[in-house]
């Protein structure tokens, strides 16, 4: 049988999706990644750019990978020892089965014509990222609602769930940035956390900085004798509590500005980490890199000795 590469431009549709079990699966199905030589990969041999940039799979992988011709630049078979350069495009042909998301739906609250609000469900990612494709908010739109092409307007996190903006066009899309860049937009969630909050409402306002190799962020707490410039970016929290029973409390959680994991990191700061958290719940934690895969999932490894399957992997992938 002919194998047919799908790229970015095959669109998701209807029957790539099999429910089993509580779960929402993707039938496996060839892939090509694409991407383009940045400035900062070029003079770095294509195996050793493959291995440092993308762990999740070993060095002798990337060499066979390249051998075999899995592996190509501007679609030619190169040697494991060629030299990229800037811009030239990266292809890396695989078989690809995506991690399974919970089998909830993806609800359409509102459609207009330049603008949709849905329930977005957790464990499943806004758009295409890492291992993850056809099993987001936009490719489950698009196979099952026909909604293309659309343009979030904010992110939710993988395990987080809410309500989610998309935009119908760009030039709406930059209309909605526009307004939430202005302070014209404010974004509400609700946390379980660990713990009596205090009662009180608590402004946390502490730099944080986000290790995008390790994908945790980690808070800079400021000291007026330090004259060391830190590499964090302002962050602000307001947190309100609004119930606890003395174990958990439920908070109300509105940022003011918007770092990654910032209502994670600063809740763990105050000593009330949300309740099912792995990454934030200690900070002693398996780096992903050591590991090979995901924050989320080396956390879950990290405090968990024996994980079940239902723990869902975003361990990243090659060329997304």
């Amino acid at each position: 049988m002919e194998i047919v590469w799908q790229t970015p431009a095959n669109p998701p549709e209807r029957q790539d999706y099999i429910f089993h079990k509580g779960r929402r699966l993707v039938r496996p199905y060839y892939f090509e990644f694409i991407s383009h030589v940045k400035n900062r990969w070029a003079g770095k041999t294509v195996v050793d750019f493959f291995a440092q940039e993308f762990k999740g799979r070993p060095y002798d992988y990337y060499v066979s990978a390249v051998q075999c011709g899995r592996i190509r630049v501007d679609g030619e078979t190169v040697p494991v020892s060629y030299i990229l350069r800037p811009s030239q495009k990266i292809s890396h042909f695989l078989h690809r089965h995506e991690p399974p998301v919970m089998a909830s739906d993806v609800t359409v609250l509102v459609e207009e014509p330049d603008v949709v609000t849905v329930c977005k469900p957790a464990s499943v990612p806004v758009h295409p990222c890492g291992q993850y494709r056809k099993n987001t908010v936009v490719g489950i739109l698009q196979a099952e609602h026909g909604l293309a092409p659309l343009f979030p307007v904010h992110r939710l996190d993988r395990l987080v769930s809410g309500l989610l903006i998309l935009a119908r066009n760009a030039t709406k899309a930059d209309l909605f940035r526009q307004q939430i860049e202005g302070g014209m937009l404010q974004k509400q969630y609700i946390a379980k956390v660990v713990g009596t909050f205090p009662e009180k409402e608590l402004l946390v306002d502490i730099s944080i900085y986000y290790n995008h190799r390790e994908g945790r962020s980690t808070v800079e707490a400021g000291d007026s004798c330090r004259d060391t410039p830190t590499k964090g970016k302002t962050a602000s929290t307001k947190f309100t509590r609004i119930s606890s029973n003395g174990t958990h409390s439920i908070v109300l959680c509105e940022p003011v500005t918007g770092r990654t994991h910032q209502i994670r990191v600063h809740l763990q700061h105050t000593g009330h980490p949300i309740a099912n958290d792995m990454l934030y719940l200690s900070e002693y934690v398996d780096n992903r890199t050591d590991v090979g895969m995901s924050a989320d999932r080396a956390a879950g490894k990290s405090l968990i000795p024996e994980t079940n399957n239902m723990y869902v992997d975003d361990c990243e992938e090659t060329c997304s």
